[in-house]
């Protein structure tokens, strides 16, 4: 009885976890990226296809965005951040 009670309450949190989830678009625009940055063309920051132009830089774009050098820091998730990278890089 206890094990199957806890498969429930893991299978039920992977659920609502998943629910909750935000794609890049959405990540974007809940965190205020879109303020300075705009898809095709330079705004306060640079656009989006251009950061996405930059290979090999998504860990290297993750520390930068956590730790606040030289871009303000962001308050997201690792998941969040992941997705909104994710959503970036796919505008090459």
């Amino acid at each position: 009885m206890k094990a199957t009670m806890l498969v429930f309450f893991a299978a039920a949190a992977l659920a609502a976890g998943a629910a909750s989830a935000q794609s890049g678009a959405e990540v974007l625009k809940t965190k205020g990226c879109n303020n300075c940055h705009e898809s095709d063309k330079k705004k306060v920051g640079p656009a989006y296809k251009d950061i996405a132009k930059k290979k090999g830089q998504e860990a290297a774009l993750t520390a930068k965005l956590k730790e606040g050098k030289s871009h303000p820091k962001v308050a997201a998730s690792d998941a969040e951040l992941k997705a909104a990278l994710e959503h970036i890089m796919a505008m090459k």
